[in-house]
């Protein structure tokens, strides 16, 4: 249902070889369900953004998690140059999410996004390197919000395609995020099918279903959701 259809850009491919890759990989039709489906996916995670709050979302790809959640301030960030496809309120920053530390302010976020993006990174160097990062921008209390396939539920799959790196599980994420400092509050080891072209039902209303019946997640769930923060001190 997600996975593949939002991907975050790998910091280490040039822009030019993502855009031919991505352009391989979804076509006009797959960028359609994708959309629809984001609509009810940022309905239902609006729950984790804090009113009145801060937003980062890292590897935007073309912003379907920010673009879909309501938020007192939005920012996003990605390697390529996304600005036009954001609402004209989104603060876009191109940006390596390794070099983020650098180009945007520390300790002033509320939540910290990534979805389908620390699987691309070269190595778990990179991946503890990224939450160190996420953690250095979020306020004290803020919060990282990760959406990331699970191999251990995903298996061989995993690996069909070619921008894929690092492989990790629920656990090795927690792990991962508790050693960038983040003390875990919530972990969805199910939660969404691996891609848009999975036997999941792709109409909004479906979704909409889909999301409202945590019993179908145990069914068809390939993705982990995992809810990190930051100490208050």
């Amino acid at each position: 249902m997600n996975g593949e259809q939002r991907g975050g850009a790998p910091d280490d491919m040039p822009p030019i070889i993502l855009k031919e890759v991505y352009e391989l990989r979804f076509d006009e039709a797959d960028q359609a369900r994708k959309e629809a489906i984001w609509r009810e996916l940022g309905r239902f995670l609006q729950r984790y953004v804090p009113p009145g709050g801060r937003v980062v979302d890292i590897a935007c790809d073309l912003g379907y998690f920010i673009r879909n959640v309501q938020a007192a301030e939005r920012w996003a960030t990605d390697i390529r140059d996304v600005a036009a496809t954001l609402p004209p309120d989104v603060h876009f920053v191109r940006a390596s999410g390794l070099e983020l530390a650098d180009v945007l302010p520390a300790g002033s976020f509320d939540l910290a996004f990534f979805s389908n993006y620390l699987e691309h990174l070269a190595s778990t160097e990179a991946v503890l390197q990224q939450l160190r990062v996420a953690f250095a921008l979020l306020k004290p209390g803020g919060h990282v919000l990760i959406l990331q396939p699970n191999i251990r539920l995903i298996g061989g799959s995993y690996w069909d395609f070619i921008d894929h790196q690092t492989a990790l599980t629920e656990k090795s994420l927690a792990e991962a995020a508790t050693m960038a400092g983040f003390s875990t509050k919530e972990i969805i080891a199910r939660f969404l099918p691996y891609t848009t072209k999975s036997r999941m039902p792709q109409h909004p209303l479906l979704v909409r279903a889909y999301l409202a019946f945590p019993p179908a997640w145990l069914l068809l769930g390939k993705q982990t959701l995992y809810l990190g923060e930051k100490p208050a001190r």
